[in-house]
């Protein structure tokens, strides 16, 4: 098939190439030269984990070819594309509310450019009610044209982890289709049949009920993840440790163990956005979603946990001023290089307002993070794990990359001047510490 993929990010680059290792044909659009030139080169502008392999060899076998021209995406040798897949940013203001700009300049200038019956897919995560809205850009601007082409428009939700992305997407656990028009449900059945060989994973139903189920799953995970963060700051104060407690209800087929990882917050492109619309979806209905509510604020104090910590243990050896913090991960979680909304941000920020200097090292997110931590004069980035150690008073282990996960622990306690740990993401043993001479500070221990 004939597929048109409009922006290159997580979403779009990952269906892109997915899509073509299949056999399909693929033309992604960029507005960005240099986004375009990179991938034609053979490389990638995001880090994630296979992805870069398969849009080289998919480039090299002629299956997948990048543009900045939507003209240009929409045609293939004379034939017009079948599919068009909106994959945009749909950043959300200070309200929550998700900024639709990006999405509907792509839907006009699909109206202004189709010239043949086209499927357009909403991928990009957007409100209820963006279908319609999509549709109706697209009416008008055939309008405009005095053209009558059949252009459909369906939902069809990502449902990808950041660091497993390319694995979701060739094996999902469901594939959720909106939409009222069978032959459009047909079509996208054909489209996915590959990924789906095992047994029935397509989904059909209500297009504004796809976009629901977007935002509603988004909000039960990221609801687990406030809530095991409730457990543990309540374990803290009654002498329990959530390690446990997360075994003895994770063992409940009901609650399961994943997602139930208590930690500094949650962060990325997903939760917080998604979790941030779908309050503002709530309200513009009239009601407000309490629970939800619950679930941002918890996630807000949860991300200033792990530094509250380091300023109460300092605070009785004369505060955290001109000590230094080695800190081990700057990516919202392992895998990814996505450092937005990360708490790694939060505990650098409070601390080096409180006058703490901090030597950070990440695998893959150093470079993104150059441009956030620019004007921080207190913080250092570094180029190894154990490099962050020199001269530090204490290390705060924030991501759970898994180099972090054994690291020398002999090594750690001579470089600190203050053998302490702060784990964020419960990575150790106390006990295993103690006999390093590390002192340990958990999450709900």
């Amino acid at each position: 098939m004939n597929v048109c993929i409009v922006g290159t990010g997580y979403v779009g680059l990952v269906t892109a190439a997915c899509l073509s290792e299949m056999g399909n044909h693929v033309r992604c659009v960029d507005k960005s030269p240099k986004v375009v030139e990179t991938l034609r080169a053979g490389s990638i502008h995001i880090f994630e984990p296979g992805l870069e392999e398969l849009v080289r060899r998919n480039c090299a076998e002629g299956r997948l070819t990048f543009t900045t021209s939507l003209a240009e995406g929409l045609s293939f040798d004379g034939d017009g594309a079948e599919f068009a897949f909106i994959c945009v940013g749909t950043p959300s203001g200070d309200d929550g509310v998700c900024d639709l700009c990006f999405v509907d300049a792509v839907a006009e200038e699909i109206g202004r450019t189709v010239t043949s019956p086209l499927i357009v897919i909403n991928k990009s995560t957007v409100p209820v009610g963006t279908a319609d809205r999509v549709r109706v850009i697209l009416t008008r601007e055939l309008a405009a044209r005095g053209v009558d082409i059949d252009v459909d428009v369906v939902s069809n939700p990502e449902f990808l982890k950041e660091g497993d992305a390319v694995k979701d997407f060739m094996k999902p656990d469901r594939v959720i289709v909106g939409t009222e028009n069978p032959k459009s449900a047909e079509m996208l059945k054909a489209l996915y049949s590959p990924f789906a060989r095992s047994r029935e994973k397509l989904i059909i139903m209500g297009v504004r009920s796809a976009e629901m189920t977007k935002y509603a799953a988004n909000c039960m995970l990221a609801t687990k993840i406030s809530f095991i963060n409730e457990v543990a700051n309540i374990c803290e104060r009654v002498g329990a440790d959530v390690s446990e407690v997360r075994l003895g209800i994770g063992s409940d087929h009901r609650i399961g163990y994943d997602f139930i990882y208590p930690g500094v917050g949650y962060g990325g492109s997903c939760f917080p956005k998604d979790v941030k619309a779908f309050l503002a979806t709530a309200r513009e209905s009239g009601y407000e979603a309490e629970l939800i509510k619950s679930v941002d604020e918890v996630n807000t104090r949860q991300k200033g946990v792990l530094a509250r910590k380091v300023l109460d243990h300092f605070a009785p050896l004369g505060g955290v001023a001109g000590r230094t913090l080695a800190l081990w991960g700057l990516a919202f979680k392992a895998n990814t290089d996505d450092i937005r909304e990360a708490p790694a941000f939060d505990i650098i920020r409070e601390l080096t307002g409180q006058g703490m200097r901090v030597q950070a090292f990440d695998p893959v997110a150093t470079k993104r993070a150059q441009a956030e931590l620019a004007d921080n004069a207190l913080v250092e980035l570094v180029g190894s794990q154990y490099d962050a150690l020199k001269g530090a008073d204490a290390l705060a282990v924030v991501t759970d990359w898994n180099q972090f996960r054994n690291p020398d622990f002999s090594g750690i306690a001579r470089q600190l001047a203050e053998p302490v740990i702060f784990d964020g993401r419960n990575l150790y043993s106390r006990s295993l510490l103690a006999r390093f001479g590390l002192k340990h500070y958990g999450i709900g221990r």
